[in-house]
């Protein structure tokens, strides 16, 4: 008997070991499959910020416009003729007054011949009513000395002269008195034909100067459109029929033509000097705005404004392109933040911004937008945190640990000033 109940009791203990064991391996096998225990917290979320800091920002305005010559005009002739001699070709620089051309007008020299040989008809002329008024002023002199003579007499010595001697010594000082006057008119009318004679001698020499074409301002011959021996018409006769000589353009200060956007229109200022960048030669320029035409297009919405480009090396070239940064507007020590810190939500402006290690969804009212900054005018102070990058996945009240970055990593500041 008691060697059975040993038996059992070996068996039982054998059995046992034999579950201690197989609970030890399914415990070996759980902690392979779950080597980490459930804590029941949320991992927390590292986002990257940026303190809030004053800088002067300004809003630019890219634009490109085309160069014009300040001014082009068609060189045309004045008077009608052949071309004798053509002293400029394309390409050529000319100073104001330089001759362009020489014309041929043959019948000219006989009109010039002609007003001057009236010319000195009229001075004969004059001289002949100048000695007639001069024997006329002589013979009204001795008329009137004769007629005071016998009044004077037949004054003291009633009856000794008859009446009809004083009437008639009085009528010859009448007549001769008439004929001064008739030799005035006669030395006035030859007057009056020697300054007509004169002028018309000063209009052909005014004339003969015209066939004589000359440079009107500083510029560069861009055309040419007659040589030698060409017949070229009056300037004013009709446009079928005129030809020009030579087109010349003023290109030593050029005119840049740009588009303002209707939107800008109200920042453009004359007189504000802007950089004029020239993308074909590498190299920029200094301008000034100098005019606009002060009303905007109908059909683009924009107004044109010229900028004025000196060019006394004439390196740029009319019909070339170049860009103009046009500063619109310009804040002092205003609130920046990186452009990607604001985002746009229900048609305003929000950041993400940390405080107490935790999102706060702020709205915000934005200004001046730079090339890589934001003005921030409401709704956040100067060393607030901001999140820069991508929001998706945080939320308002959302825990996060911050973790700073520099802001020129991420904006430049004052960059596109």
């Amino acid at each position: 008997m008691q060697k059975n109940r040993n038996t059992r009791i070996a068996i039982a203990l054998a059995a046992a070991s034999g579950l201690g064991l197989m609970a030890t391996s399914c415990a070996s096998k759980t902690e392979a499959k779950a080597p980490h225990a459930d804590t029941g917290k949320a991992e927390v979320v590292i986002v990257p910020v940026v303190k809030v800091t004053r800088n002067t920002l300004a809003s630019d305005l890219v634009l490109t416009g085309e160069f014009i010559p300040y001014q082009e005009i068609d060189v045309m002739a004045k008077e009608a003729g052949y071309i004798k001699a053509i002293h400029v070709d394309i390409g050529d620089r000319v100073r104001t007054g330089q001759r362009l051309a020489e014309l041929d007008i043959p019948e000219m020299q006989d009109d010039i011949v002609r007003a001057e040989a009236e010319s000195q008809a009229s001075e004969a002329d004059i001289a002949t009513a100048r000695g007639n008024l001069m024997r006329a002023q002589s013979a009204s002199d001795i008329a009137e000395l004769s007629y005071k003579r016998i009044l004077d007499v037949s004054t003291k010595e009633p009856g000794l002269v008859p009446r009809q001697e004083v009437d008639v010594a009085h009528a010859r000082q009448l007549e001769a008195a008439a004929q001064v006057a008739s030799a005035q008119a006669n030395l006035n009318t030859a007057q009056q034909k020697l300054a007509m004679a004169k002028a018309g001698q000063a209009r052909w020499a005014t004339l003969e100067k015209y066939t004589i074409i000359s440079a009107p301002f500083d510029g560069v011959v861009t055309k040419r459109y007659a040589n030698t021996g060409a017949m070229i018409q009056q300037g004013t006769a009709s446009s079928s029929q005129a030809m020009p000589v030579i087109r010349l353009s003023q290109n030593n200060l050029l005119r840049l033509l740009l588009p303002v956007p209707e939107s800008a229109v109200a920042s453009i200022r004359v007189g504000e000097t802007v950089d004029v960048t020239v993308n074909a030669l590498d190299k920029t320029f200094p301008g000034r705005v100098a005019r606009f035409e002060d009303k905007v297009d109908m059909a683009t919405r924009t107004m044109n404004t010229e900028v004025d480009v000196p060019n006394r090396d004439y390196v740029l070239i009319p019909g070339m392109y170049a860009q103009v940064n046009l500063h619109m507007r310009q804040s002092k020590a205003a609130l920046a933040v990186p452009l990607d810190a604001v985002e746009e939500a229900g048609g305003g402006s929000e950041v993400y911004a940390v405080r107490d290690e935790t999102v706060r969804v702020l709205p915000v009212s934005v200004g001046i937008k730079t090339a890589q900054q934001q003005e921030i005018r409401t709704g956040l102070q100067e060393g607030d945190l901001v999140i820069v990058g991508r929001h998706a996945g945080l939320e308002n009240g959302q825990k996060v640990q911050s973790k700073l970055v520099h802001f020129d990593d991420v904006a430049a500041p004052g960059q596109g000033n």
